[in-house]
């Protein structure tokens, strides 16, 4: 019987499939795929990388985006366009991805990574015009990815670039890069600010106000609250500070309760207790040595009353997030009942005082024991603000890869890209067979770096990538505002130009090996 279940089974499994539907037949409807994809996902690829290829740089020109809820962006960031532009082709999204995970790791180069893959991807579709197959032309990839890590740390010009002033020479090209001429404004704040935190991107907050210059710009070793404070006492010195992670009202049962009053002496007496009970507490806050008070929940008015009262400074967040950089700011624990905090409970500040900026009322906690750090930023324009929050934080991830990195740096402005360009060459005329001409392919991608520098300074690239090969020295940069090649004081580091040349190099190769694109119906029913 079992037997001949099976061969029914089978019978209408093999009536339900249409052979001659091929792979159609096979999978679910609304499913879609490409044979031979290798070419799609080269043109997608390419096509994404010469959309951003003309922002690298710190000529580079900017996106104007205009997303779906009709929020406008004006930036040059790699990272944030790509993210903006909500790519759907599979294969353009492995560099989008690449690009994603640069920003995250290294704060900088993102633009590297898909210019230089897309480069790659490039040189292989006129390799495969030739008559290369693609299991060539990954091969000697291949070899010329090892000459070029091989080579890559003999590049470093600078190590131990640990004080203020080295730190500040890395930073201001990271800042630069996104919005050139104020990295020698923002630059030094960003360095203070990152050894402020210990080099710990989380604990630098940017506080953005609209108006004014960005010479205006300034960091706050602490936190700053974009409101101010409830009390009639509004500054103190080396203050002790506690947060209540609850409101500062009376607490209310969770079942609901009568109360039944007879006279109107009941009434009098209920509210004398309630008030007398909320001296009590604001009194042992006090007493306990605290003199300002931080509460994310509502304030009563009989809590403010008293609060001014005992001259103790009250001020509300709304925000658990804000809750939390305070008490990480001030070493405070956040409390979730009303009273007295115990002395580990407690955080400390050396001054708290309010002050305007640009029509905003901001509170200041400041402190030289913290470890968070505030950077209150200046422009004129919300466009300008928002693309000056994104180079600081980019500039706060490359502080951070500076001290894991112990400040290694490379040559920059294309130097380089052209002397490895020129090691990997030079290996392609000594290797036999066909590995050479994807070698010498993997080469003139690295050269696209020093062309799109100058081509998006108003330059002629050719001639300034022809006075680099003439030049004797190994490291010959691209002077932008000049026009002329020479000597850089451009530098880069290297853990992000090695993580930036093998994130590129991984999604090229990745993109190269599918020849096959299947993709399932999307969920959610039709659109």
């Amino acid at each position: 019987f079992s037997q001949n279940l099976l061969n029914v089974v089978i019978a209408m499994t093999s009536m339900a499939y249409n052979a001659a539907s091929g792979l159609g037949g096979m999978l679910k409807d609304g499913h879609k795929h490409w044979d031979n994809a290798i070419l799609r996902n080269i043109d997608a690829a390419t096509e994404l990388s010469n959309m951003v290829q003309t922002s690298l740089g710190p000529f580079g020109r900017h996106k104007l985006l205009v997303n779906h809820l009709e929020k406008m962006s004006v930036t040059s960031d790699c990272a944030t366009i790509l993210r903006e532009l909500e790519v759907e082709h599979p294969a353009a999204k492995l560099l989008a991805m690449a690009s994603q995970k640069q920003k995250e790791e290294c704060g900088d180069a993102t633009n590297l990574v898909v210019s230089f893959a897309g480069e790659l991807l490039r040189q292989t579709s006129q390799l495969m015009n030739m008559g290369l197959h693609v299991s060539e032309v990954i091969a000697g990839y291949q070899e010329a990815s090892k000459v070029l890590f091989e080579e890559l740390p003999k590049c470093v010009c600078e190590e131990e670039l640990t004080d203020e002033a080295d730190l500040t020479r890395i930073i201001a090209p990271v800042i630069g890069s996104k919005q050139y001429g104020i990295q020698d404004e923002l630059a030094p704040l960003v360095v203070k600010a990152g050894l402020c935190a210990e080099g710990k991107p989380d604990a630098v907050r940017t506080v953005k106000v609209l108006g004014g210059a960005v010479s205006d710009s300034r960091m706050v070793a602490g936190y700053v609250a974009q409101r101010p404070v409830e009390t009639s006492t509004v500054s103190a010195e080396n203050c002790k500070v506690v947060v209540f992670a609850c409101g500062m009202e009376a607490s209310t049962t969770e079942a609901k309760g009568t109360v039944l009053m007879k006279s109107a002496e009941d009434l009098k007496s209920y509210n004398a207790s309630e008030e007398r009970k909320m001296e009590e507490i604001i009194q042992a806050i006090v007493e306990s040595g605290v003199k300002v008070a931080v509460t994310g929940g509502s304030i009563s008015e009989m809590a403010l009353h008293f609060c001014n009262r005992y001259k103790l400074i009250l001020l509300k967040l709304g925000s658990k997030w804000e809750l939390r950089r305070l008490c990480q700011a001030v070493g405070a624990t956040a409390l979730v009942r009303l009273g007295p905090p115990t002395p580990d409970e407690m955080g400390y500040c050396e001054a708290v005082y309010p002050e305007t900026i640009g029509g905003k009322s901001l509170t200041f906690f400041e402190s030289s024991q913290t470890k968070l750090a505030t950077l209150i930023l200046r422009a004129s324009t919300h466009g300008m603000l928002q693309d000056i929050e994104r180079s600081v934080d980019n500039g706060v991830h490359a502080f951070q890869q500076a001290r894991r990195s112990k400040g290694a740096c490379v040559p920059g402005a294309g130097a380089t890209e052209f002397y490895l360009a020129q090691q990997v060459s030079q290996k392609a005329d000594v290797s036999p067979g066909l590995d050479q001409y994807a070698m010498r392919s993997f080469a003139a991608a690295l050269q696209v770096v020093p062309r799109l520098l100058a081509e998006t300074a108003g330059h002629n690239a050719s001639k300034l990538v022809a006075d680099m090969s003439a030049s004797l020295d190994d490291f010959t940069g691209v002077d932008l505002e000049k026009g002329i090649v020479g000597k850089t004081e451009i530098l880069d580091l290297l853990n992000t130009k090695t993580s930036a040349f093998q994130l590129a190099l991984d999604a090229a190769l990745t993109i190269l090996r599918v020849d096959q694109i299947i993709m399932s119906k999307k969920a959610g029913g039709p659109k």
